[in-house]
């Protein structure tokens, strides 16, 4: 008999989400990772960088009962706001407002930094008596046979499990272990990574302001200090953001206000600046024996349209749906190449996709610019396309909403 149901290799957001709900659920889990988990907003390291979790996420986290403990911390997203600043100056030429309410009374998702997710998540995960979690612990050799995983930690042990999920990143070792290969976009581009406060209130909308190099995002968070505050995601060409990461205080605020077009006033610093490499990333296939991909481990997309924890998200649901309606065949080979099917064409889907909206809001030419801005202009104007897409963006299959 296997010691756990369940080994998730990887304890970012995506393995500790998975470790609860596969937990809360009643398998047995053991969730491992060689980096303790950073729980504090200003220790050296922690992750600024924020997670919009949309409407089908916050229903699995809800069945799961880890919602009720995010919830309070959550920020609503009401509007995506895209605004097109390509022209000759760095203003905003074209604004363009995808509301919720054109679908449901529900907003499109709700706003948490990833280090606060952490936290929530331990804190959940020491609710649930069948749910171990190893920080400091990672993984080494993966044997793997028709009933069982073997698995070998890094302080020694040798642990057995009907499936192994590698939750554990894009240059993911569960997945090297197994065979799996990957196909990779490099863009040449980085993301700055940080929080700012500003006078304007946000009002609970997301905006994504297009000029080159990458998208510049505001998404809403709680207020910091007594101010509105958004946490930022500015993707530039890789020589521009570590230019501007290296530039002080002062001299990056100025940057980054006229990058913003003062869409919200004068924007100030509120936490220190990281900086993310910027890749699409594919695995092959969602699945080998004993083994399921899930996350970065299966796939990386530039932070466009929060997109990227969704779909690891997705990821989990299809796994959990397909091991609640058998338990007994957790982990077999059909389960597996089901979980593979199910997942395997949309993640191809939205990668093109992404990887489009990317390059588009990477161009500098001034025509192609002028060409992106009509035709996201002819693509809002129809109000059926427009639905359409934002329940493409919502990731959810059988969506009900009001047309």
């Amino acid at each position: 008999m296997a010691d756990f149901d369940i080994l998730i290799s990887g304890g970012g957001v995506a393995g500790l989400t998975a470790a609860c709900i596969f937990g809360n659920a009643g398998f047995t889990v053991l969730c491992v990772d060689p980096a303790a988990p950073i729980t504090d907003r200003e220790a050296e390291g922690s992750d600024l960088r924020s997670t919009a979790f949309l409407q089908p996420a916050q229903a699995l986290l809800t069945r799961a009962g880890i919602w009720d403990r995010l919830a309070a911390h959550a920020t609503p997203l009401e509007t995506m706001r895209i605004v097109d600043a390509g022209g000759v100056e760095a203003t905003p030429r074209l604004v363009r407002a995808f509301a919720a309410d054109e679908l449901s009374d529900l907003p499109f998702g709700w706003n948490l930094p990833n280090w606060l997710l952490r936290r929530e998540m331990l804190a959940r995960i020491g609710e649930l008596s069948s749910v171990q979690f190893r920080p400091g612990t990672g993984t080494g050799d993966l044997l793997t046979r028709d009933d069982e995983a073997i698995v070998t930690l890094s302080d020694g042990a040798r642990v057995t499990a009907r499936l192994v999920l590698a939750a554990d990143g894009r240059n993911s070792p569960i997945r090297r272990a197994a065979g799996i290969d990957v196909c990779t976009t490099r863009y040449g581009q980085k993301a700055l990574a940080f929080a700012v406060t500003h006078p304007i209130p946000h009002e609970n909308v997301s905006t994504e302001i297009h000029r080159s190099g990458g998208p510049f995002t505001l998404v809403p968070l709680p207020d910091h200090e007594g101010m509105p505050s958004s946490a930022i995601v500015w993707m530039e060409r890789g020589a521009e953001a570590q230019r501007l990461a290296a530039l002080n205080e002062a001299a990056f605020e100025a940057e980054m206000n006229i990058r913003s077009c003062h869409i919200l006033g004068p924007l100030t610093l509120a936490s220190r600046r990281t900086v993310w490499p910027i890749i699409t990333q594919r695995a092959d296939r969602m699945s080998a024996q004993r083994v399921a991909l899930i996350a970065e481990a299966a796939h990386v997309v530039p932070p466009i349209g929060a997109q990227g924890l969704n779909m690891s998200l997705a990821d989990v649901a299809a796994l959990l749906d397909l091991a609640e309606k058998s338990p007994e065949t957790l982990g077999d080979t059909a389960m597996l190449d089901a979980y593979h099917r199910a997942r395997h064409a949309d993640i191809v889907a939205r990668t093109v996709g992404i990887d489009l909206l990317n390059r588009a809001s990477m161009v500098d030419a001034q025509p192609l610019r002028d060409a992106r801005a009509m035709g996201l202009n002819a693509l809002y104007a129809l109000a059926p396309v427009r639905r359409g897409l934002m329940r493409l963006g919502l990731g959810a299959r059988g969506h009900k909403a009001a047309d």
